[in-house]
């Protein structure tokens, strides 16, 4: 990958890459509880981008995608990692896909929910994490169901358990853990979504800087790089995006 000056300067108005990072998807990113410093797979990948422009990463944490996102489309970061949406593309030019990630649906065991078509009714109650991939696809596909947002993703189950919902929406990882510690909770059998992991700038850093950061995506999927950070960090259930 050649680097031009042009492409460099777009991505750093400030001098350091500001890298927008969420914690409300611990499948990329989590904080470690004795440094409070975040870890991940996304770090990896900002780390390594800031790499190959020679300057120092400056973190912008969030507890919620719809924060992260926001911090890019504004330009308070220069890059960031979320999900691919047509609702976050007039401001952010995405890259490819470089990790696909399974969205499940939770009820409870005495449920009559058994399948995936039986969610979407006036009587049922779906709690998503605000902002999130999951909450921007279910509120245009449920046409009945009426949907609950709890402040972030890490809150969605807390909210579906206190206010007696009757789904819960979310990344199939963390609902599955959170079913091992909350007995009477189950997965329905299938996905109703796949959400595609992303790396974005803002468009306004111009498209030879989205050009550069797809192909440095390709590179880190094609490279192993991706795979390898899974990996390092434990992260099972993920799955690497094909090429662009």
């Amino acid at each position: 990958m050649t680097l031009a000056p042009s492409v460099r300067t777009a991505f750093l108005p400030t001098g350091k890459l500001r890298a927008s990072l969420n914690l409300g998807n611990p499948i990329l990113v989590k904080r470690d509880a004795a440094t409070g410093q975040p870890f991940g797979v996304s770090v990896d990948l900002a780390n390594e981008f800031a790499r190959r422009l020679g300057v120092e990463v400056e973190q912008v944490v969030f507890d919620t995608a719809g924060q992260s996102v926001e911090a890019v489309a504004d330009g308070r970061a220069d890059i960031g990692f979320f999900a691919v949406d047509p609702a976050r593309g007039a401001n952010i030019a995405f890259t490819a896909p470089y990790v696909l990630i399974e969205g499940y649906y939770l009820v409870h065991d005495e449920s009559a929910i058994r399948h995936n078509a039986q969610v979407d009714t006036a009587a049922h109650r779906v709690a998503v994490g605000k902002g999130s991939a999951y909450d921007l696809f279910l509120t245009r596909e449920l046409r009945h169901a009426q949907i609950v947002r709890a402040r972030s993703s890490p809150a969605v189950v807390q909210t579906f358990l206190e206010q007696q919902l009757e789904v819960a929406a979310g990344v199939k990882q963390q609902l599955e853990a959170a079913a091992a510690l909350n007995p009477g909770l189950r997965l329905l059998d299938e996905r109703f979504m796949v959400i595609q992991q992303a790396m974005g700038t803002p468009v306004s850093r111009g498209e030879a800087a989205a050009h550069y950061l797809r192909e440095f995506i390709e590179e880190m999927k094609s490279s192993g790089f991706v795979a390898a950070a899974l990996a390092r960090h434990g992260i099972q259930g993920a799955l690497i995006a094909p090429a662009g």
